[in-house]
């Protein structure tokens, strides 16, 4: 049901559309599908599940599997195994929190849409060079936030951001209305205290709120 967003121009659109990825942290596989799903139901349908535990894989395998309606990609991702096993486990997306060129040149050969992070005008040249056109600005509220991203921006015309880390739903509508950038990366909808005793609803609760600011902004 998602398979346009594997061309990159409909997953940047996709990208946009959502404009706050939910960044996953989970422990437990089983914790994945009823995830997934209370954030399809708050109408954020995408989700970045983090390389940080061994459970990742696992993670996006179910969700790819049992979950059509949501973008399912891999996060932290930081080396080309990991990426090759995010992929094979159905991730349509891979989100590093810098950029290994390997990996990076790995994703743009076999047609894997990627979002490496770089803060930094040579890291930009870097990447734009190799046809990487959307980057991840991490941690954006350590390297100076919307100011920077404006400063890089007014040199990278036409190139577009994700900041993520420090972004919340105090600062969210003031990230979301910069036309250079693309979406955001949160967790603060996500965070593994809400659903820790099964329950999920806080998680769709939270997730409708953020859906209605940028149903909110994009009006």
């Amino acid at each position: 049901m998602l398979t346009e967003y594997m061309n990159k121009n409909g997953f940047y659109e996709a990208l946009s559309k959502t404009g706050v990825i939910p960044v996953v942290v989970l422990e437990r596989a089983e914790d994945a599908v009823p995830l997934a799903n209370a954030l399809v139901k708050g109408g954020l349908p995408a989700a970045e599940v983090t390389f940080r535990t061994a459970a990742a894989a696992d993670c996006i395998r179910k969700v790819s599997e049992k979950c059509p309606d949501i973008l399912v990609g891999a996060g932290t991702v930081i080396n080309v195994e990991q990426a090759k096993r995010a992929v094979d486990a159905g991730a349509r997306f891979i989100v590093g929190p810098g950029y290994d060129i390997e990996t990076v040149e790995w994703c743009i050969a076999n047609e894997v849409n990627v979002i490496p992070a770089a803060v930094t005008p040579s890291e930009l040249m870097a990447l734009i060079n190799r046809d990487v056109h959307v980057t991840k600005f991490f941690p954006a509220n350590i390297y100076g936030g919307i100011p920077a991203i404006n400063a890089l921006a007014s040199v990278f015309v036409g190139h577009r951001f994700m900041p993520t880390g420090g972004v919340n739903s105090e600062n969210l509508t003031d990230y979301l209305a910069n036309p250079s950038i693309i979406a955001v990366g949160g967790t603060w909808m996500v965070k593994p205290e809400l659903f820790a005793d099964g329950d999920f609803s806080q998680v769709e609760t939270i997730a409708s709120e953020v859906s209605a600011a940028v149903c909110t902004h994009c009006a």
